[in-house]
C-alpha cells in the first residue's frame, strides 16, 4: 500500500490537534511531522495497518471467547488481516490452527488452516486450508461468528485423528 505523506510541523500540529487528527481519521490525510527541519514521527490511518472489520464486531467477538476461556493469539497477517492463532492436539500431535478473518469480515467467512497437517489428509481445499463448512452448509454472517468457527475446527481436528488412526474420515450426520 503506497502511502503519501504530507509535511506537517511540530507547531501546525500544537495549534490544532483535533482538526489534524480528524483529517487523518475521517479523510485519510497522512502527515510527516516535522522539528527544526528533521523528520520526527508520522500519523497515518488506522486503516493502513489494520483489517477493514467492524470494531464493535471484532471487540464483542473476542470478549466473548475471552469469557468462553479460549487461549488463543492475535496477529496480523502480511494482508491486513486479523489471524487468530490457537494450539490444539491431535492425539499427542500438536497443531497450530490460524482463523484468519478476511476483510469484509463477517460478510466473508473465516478461513482456517493447520499446520502440520499429514500429506494426502481429506477435507482440506487445494491450499491447505481446511473445509470445515461443508459442501452443503453455507457461512451466515447474522447468524456465524468466530465460536462457530472454531465448533468446527475442533471437530474438524477429531475427525482428522480418527482418520489418522483409522484411514477413513467419519461419516457426519446427514452425509450419505
Amino acid at each position: 500500500m503506497k502511502i503519501e505523506f504530507t509535511s506537517l510541523s511540530m507547531m501546525a500540529l500544537r495549534r490544532r490537534p483535533g482538526e489534524v487528527l480528524d483529517e487523518v481519521s475521517e479523510q485519510g490525510t497522512a502527515f510527516l511531522i516535522e522539528r527544526n527541519g528533521q523528520q520526527k514521527a508520522c500519523l497515518v490511518p488506522i486503516s493502513c495497518f489494520l483489517p477493514d472489520i467492524q470494531p464493535a464486531r471484532m471487540t464483542a467477538e473476542l470478549d466473548r471467547m475471552v469469557d468462553s476461556n479460549e487461549h488463543f493469539r492475535v496477529s496480523i497477517s502480511e494482508k491486513r488481516e486479523i489471524q487468530l492463532v490457537f494450539d490444539e492436539f491431535s492425539g499427542e500431535t500438536a497443531l497450530e490452527v490460524i482463523v484468519t478473518l478476511p476483510h469484509g469480515y463477517p460478510n466473508n467467512a473465516p478461513v482456517v488452516a493447520a499446520k502440520p497437517i499429514e500429506a494426502g489428509c481429506p477435507h482440506t481445499w487445494p491450499n491447505g486450508t481446511l473445509c470445515i463448512y461443508g459442501a452443503m452448509a453455507v457461512w451466515k454472517p447474522r447468524k456465524h461468528d468466530v465460536m462457530h468457527t472454531v465448533a468446527l475446527f475442533r471437530r474438524w481436528i477429531q475427525h482428522y485423528s480418527v482418520w489418522r488412526q483409522v484411514g477413513t474420515w467419519p461419516k457426519t450426520e446427514g452425509a450419505s
